[in-house]
């Protein structure tokens, strides 16, 4: 069934919902997406892989960047959607609902519909955000493409329960190993057991008190985790290896030079190798554009603890907000749900904005 972008923005949840999209599986609503937008003569239309960028050019003096993810994580038998009623407020019940295609849905409504907007507006719908950064559709597109990424203000369209969060906490994570000696696990003296020399790596990590810290007025809380450990060969085996892998997520005032030589001053004297890193982003409040924003949508902006893409704009000089709906609680969660209510109160806020700047 071809996408209508005249439906509610509801409507249009259900449905892109109801077309899976599994990192790596994005083509077919990549091209459904396509085949809905390219028919709108106010838009030029880009496509980068499952990427698609649709911009408008009305010569405006200011230019906001709009973006939103189309894949999810893997599903768990809740896809399709179904409408279901908690305490009498109506919920849209399904994979991708929060995380984050209602914000999809909201941006895809607006785009078809704003023709005359008071700025000049650039749309993105990206691929591979819940994969590593390296996969993601806008790495590819800021190497190939950056001058799309032009703007002076940009909104993330991630789950917010229709509150502007600003920044984002970086995300570094690392392989924390330890090494022994195979033997005999009934000569285990003859060995070294690697699990057992990765107690004071645990022992660490239970010990360790993360820090809140203010930055340009809000407060963001960082975090020190082990998120795997692997190690064993047999059952009668003595390991001579095992593995910790741990996440750190640090508030967007340190930089990444500084978040991996935090990892590696409390990991000193053990083999750490860091297997991803991806910088956080500074509230970008400060911006004229977003502040204009805040008093359009109402409420007080808070911190963002996840790390999302408005670190790859704040990086590009671009002030990045995140604005959408869906409580970011149930991202990725079996019980994914979001309130008809909020995607409706997100496209009022947008549109207010958008029209009336």
């Amino acid at each position: 069934m071809p996408l209508d972008l005249t439906a509610s923005s509801p409507d249009i949840t259900r449905a892109i919902c109801d077309i899976p999209s599994v990192s790596d599986d994005e083509r077919t609503l990549a091209d459904a997406v396509e085949a809905a937008i390219a028919p709108l003569a106010h838009l030029e239309l880009h496509r980068d892989g499952d990427t698609l960028v649709a911009r408008t050019n009305l010569g405006r003096a200011q230019r906001v960047v709009i973006a939103g993810h189309i894949d999810t994580v893997p599903i768990n038998a809740n896809v399709p959607t179904r409408d279901i009623e908690i305490d009498g407020e109506a919920f849209i019940w399904g994979r991708g609902t929060v995380d984050m295609k209602a914000g999809v849905a909201v941006q895809l409504k607006l785009a078809a519909e704003l023709t005359n907007p008071a700025v000049d507006i650039t749309w993105i719908w990206y691929d591979h955000e819940e994969v590593a950064a390296e996969l993601s559709g806008l790495t590819r597109l800021a190497a190939t493409r950056p001058d799309l990424f032009a703007g002076d203000f940009a909104i993330l369209g991630e789950p917010t329960a229709g509150v502007v969060e600003g920044g984002c906490n970086g995300t570094l994570r690392a392989m924390v190993r330890t090494h022994g000696v195979r033997s005999h696990s009934a000569r285990a003296w003859i060995g070294e057991n690697a699990i057992h020399a990765a107690a004071p790596i645990l022992a660490r990590l239970a010990e360790y008190r993360p820090r809140t810290i203010a930055v340009d007025g809000l407060e963001y809380r960082e975090g020190l985790n082990a998120v795997a450990i692997t190690g064993g060969v047999a059952g009668n085996v003595i390991p001579d290896l095992c593995e910790v892998e741990v996440n750190f997520r640090f508030a967007p005032s340190r930089s990444e030079d500084d978040a991996v030589a935090h990892v590696r001053a409390l990991f000193s004297g053990f083999e750490v190798e860091i297997t991803d890193l991806s910088g956080g982003a500074r509230p970008g409040l400060d911006a004229p554009l977003a502040q204009d924003f805040v008093r359009a949508v109402g409420g007080t902006p808070k911190p963002k603890y996840g790390w999302t893409d408005v670190a790859r704009f704040s990086k590009l000089g671009v002030p990045a907000v995140n604005y959408g709906p869906g409580d970011p609680l149930l991202a990725h969660h079996d019980e994914e749900r979001v309130a008809v209510s909020q995607i409706e109160e997100v496209e009022r806020g947008l549109r207010a904005w958008l029209t009336t700047l």
